[in-house]
């Protein structure tokens, strides 16, 4: 009696192993963005909790870019409004990268304070 056969082709191992590949090098492109934006929005974080006033607050967010080494957003691109007795900090941007030929991927990054 004969068994059918079972298990993956080698058709099969090469597109697996293509789409694994591609979803590796997507995220090696996209890792370094989030890790950008993860320190910008603790700079902000921390600029909107240690400034009174709005000048302050770019100066501590600018001071923090510094040590931070990104430059994403700058403290002019902060946005600071006043909710009654304390300010509320916000910034936006985007990220544009890269795939192949003409294709982009394209992110917005948002975040505010609490």
């Amino acid at each position: 009696m004969k068994r059918q056969q079972r298990g993956i082709s080698f058709f099969g191992i090469i597109l697996i192993g293509i789409v694994v590949a591609a979803l590796g090098v997507l995220a090696a492109r996209v890792a370094p963005t989030v890790i950008e934006y993860q320190s910008v929005l603790r700079a902000m974080r921390h600029a909107a909790e240690t400034g009174q006033t709005p000048a302050e607050v770019r100066t501590a967010f600018e001071r923090t870019r510094t040590v931070g080494y990104f430059d994403a957003v700058t403290g002019a691109d902060l946005i600071i409004t006043r909710d009654n007795d304390r300010l509320l900090v916000s910034f936006a941007y985007e990220e544009e990268i890269h795939l192949f030929g003409p294709a982009y991927l394209l992110l917005r990054y948002q975040g505010r304070s609490h």
